[in-house]
């Protein structure tokens, strides 16, 4: 199971969190299920006969009958494992996911950055209660995450729009302080805050010296904790 509160930094918290629909496991077990099928069609048509040609059929049958079914069952096994792993959540600050189990794929997305959500329910969907979800973010493709398959996936949404809408809240507040009557402005404090560098411009900077292969990933995130602390 995926670990998604160790991922978490000083004053984060997770407010909603949620995961896969099952019926992403029926759906990506499908050919594992009929490879189970097939073994057992093919152990009804196995003969008897362990002599002879019909013997060597058989055999092969057998061995065919094994594989089919041993293949089949290890792939349900695997796909159950990998769909129990996969976490959505959202934080007062970020976006956390994980998918996969060999192919892991994790993601954390500021959410100052998140530009748009967009989901996509189907009709079976409508009924089970899952439907997709597109992320995409200032950086455009690059920074675009897509899922399927996942449980309340409205209220995920709503999550994301009202954390960031508090966030932004929070800081256009903090941003409006008045002045103390008769306090003068510090020297130099227009310049100052002029050429302070904004965070999500110096953030989609280093995503897209990442993508461009100039930075590596691993020095993206390092530098994007470093300035998620000093937010």
């Amino acid at each position: 199971m995926a670990d998604l509160e160790s991922k978490l930094i000083k004053d984060e918290t997770i407010v909603f969190q949620t995961k896969k629909h099952w019926w992403a496991l029926i759906r990506t077990s499908v050919i594992a299920g009929l490879l189970v099928i097939a073994s057992l069609v093919l152990a009804w048509l196995q003969p008897d006969e362990s002599s002879g040609l019909m013997g060597f059929i058989s055999n092969v049958i057998g061995l065919i009958r094994a594989g089919l079914f041993i293949g089949g069952i290890g792939w349900i096994v695997y796909n159950f494992i990998d769909w129990g792993t996969a976490r959505y959540a959202v934080t007062n600050m970020r976006v956390l996911t994980h998918e996969g189990l060999l192919r892991s794929r994790e993601s954390d997305t500021l959410l100052s950055s998140v530009s748009d959500v967009r989901t996509q329910t189907p009709a079976v969907g409508r009924m089970l209660g899952f439907g997709n979800i597109q992320i995409m973010t200032a950086s455009g493709d690059a920074g675009e995450d897509s899922f399927t398959s996942v449980r309340q996936v409205e209220q995920l949404k709503k999550n994301m729009l009202e954390q960031k809408a508090a966030a932004a809240k929070a800081g256009s507040a903090s941003g409006a302080k008045p002045a103390p009557a008769g306090a003068a402005a510090p020297a130099g404090s227009a310049a100052a805050a002029a050429a302070a560098p904004d965070p999500m411009a110096t953030l989609n900077g280093l995503a897209k010296l990442r993508d461009s292969g100039a930075i590596t990933p691993e020095e993206y995130e390092a530098k994007k904790a470093e300035l998620l602390a000093r937010m």
